[in-house]
């Protein structure tokens, strides 16, 4: 995981529990086959694009009030 990346998307969603939720469950989506949202030069890990999409904007995602079902949705 690039530590650039991982540092800028962690200025975006604050929660660095949540940030792990929003990622593990996109990079389960890269994994059986959706695409990914950027496009990059370089080769990335899923968990790279994940990121990127973050920063970039184009990964969307909402947080539930307690109480109510689920934590995150990407």
């Amino acid at each position: 995981m690039r530590e650039d990346y991982l540092q800028a998307a962690l200025k975006i969603v604050k929660d660095p529990n949540v940030l792990v939720n929003i990622v593990s469950k996109r990079v389960k989506q890269l994994k059986f086959g959706s695409m990914p949202m950027v496009e990059s030069l370089e080769k990335l890990l899923p968990e790279d694009i994940a990121l990127k999409e973050i920063i970039d904007g184009v990964l969307k995602y909402s947080i539930e009030e307690p109480g109510s079902s689920g934590s995150t949705a990407a």
